[in-house]
């Protein structure tokens, strides 16, 4: 993982999440103070999906947070004022509260099919993008299924960036792939 994050920085990556559903909580907290360590070689923002703990524990700038975790506002209190807090939201409402919370940001959950989602239902679509992205001042950013062939598309639909995993994580060059993303990001 550590040597396609560092390939995923080099390319020009400047915002780092780590997910990892299935490791203990010292393994997340040992890749965690590496990925930040990584992090800070570059410049770049480094968040810990779900658990709060781990990103107090490991420094990182921020946590990522699912509608079943602990609320934005708990994580603000433990983490600071300064601390990067993203909410995913599947729904106008759940953006809304998000926001209310004191998200930093919303996550468009599973805009597009990809195996790193279960049990989230149907992919969201474009229309629930565009939906979610009028309904907040908030950056939203488009988790699932994203690749270079239709980040474009996300962006239209009002997204002011996309999280990937599976199209980065499993290229045959990560590093071509994120300059890939970035091309079309930047149009």
């Amino acid at each position: 993982m550590i040597p396609t994050c560092r390939m995923a920085l080099e390319a020009g990556v400047r915002f780092l999440q780590l997910r990892d559903k299935d490791a203990s909580t010292r393994e997340l907290c040992s890749m965690a103070r590496d990925l930040k360590a990584l992090c800070a070689e570059y410049s770049a923002w480094f968040v810990v999906n779900d658990r709060v703990d781990v990103a107090l524990a490991s420094g990182a700038h921020g946590v990522h947070l699912g509608q079943d975790d602990m609320p934005a506002s708990a994580a603000r209190k433990i983490l600071g004022p300064d601390a990067v807090t993203g909410v995913s939201a599947r729904t106008v409402e759940e953006a809304a509260a998000a926001a209310e919370a004191g998200a930093d940001y919303i996550a468009a959950n599973l805009v597009f099919s990809t195996d790193t989602k279960k049990g989230l239902g149907e992919p969201l679509g474009l229309g629930m993008v565009r939906q979610l992205a009028e309904a907040s001042s908030l950056p939203l950013v488009a988790i699932g299924g994203i690749k270079p062939g239709n980040a474009g598309e996300v962006m239209a639909a009002g997204c002011s960036g996309v999280a990937v995993v599976t199209a980065i994580m499993n290229a045959p060059d990560p590093a071509e792939e994120v300059r890939s993303f970035l091309k079309v990001l930047s149009r």
